[in-house]
């Protein structure tokens, strides 16, 4: 499964229609493939979660109470998560220390030096 989240806020007026048009603007991506897309608020505290299952767009929402969701601070584009960074930054921990090995964080370092989809 890949994953995809979108380094600028996003306008969290938007729903399923919206959100996948910004996909296919913001992020050059086809929301209808099963990539996982993932976009935040402007104040970093809640995100929409949407993706294709065969049968229709789903679109998830989560909100954390006390704390924010961690980004790098550069936005363009998207980052390509893996499940284990993805898992961590849905917790709303930090992800870029979650039990990664000093090789996987040196790795995702350089990774994160890299913007996408400009």
């Amino acid at each position: 499964m890949r994953i995809l989240v979108a380094t600028k806020p996003a306008n969290f007026r938007k729903g399923h229609d919206g959100l996948a048009a910004l996909a296919q603007t913001m992020l050059a991506k086809n929301p209808f493939t099963g990539t996982v897309l993932v976009f935040r608020a402007k104040r970093a505290d809640r995100l929409k979660i949407l993706f294709w299952n065969s049968r229709g767009l789903v679109m998830a929402y989560k909100r954390l109470e006390a704390d924010s969701f961690t980004l790098p601070a550069f936005r363009c584009g998207a980052m390509t998560f893996n499940r284990t960074q993805f898992e961590a930054f849905f917790a709303g921990l930090d992800w870029c220390r979650s039990g990664l090995s000093k090789r996987q964080n040196r790795s995702l370092q350089n990774d994160l030096n890299i913007c996408l989809h400009p």
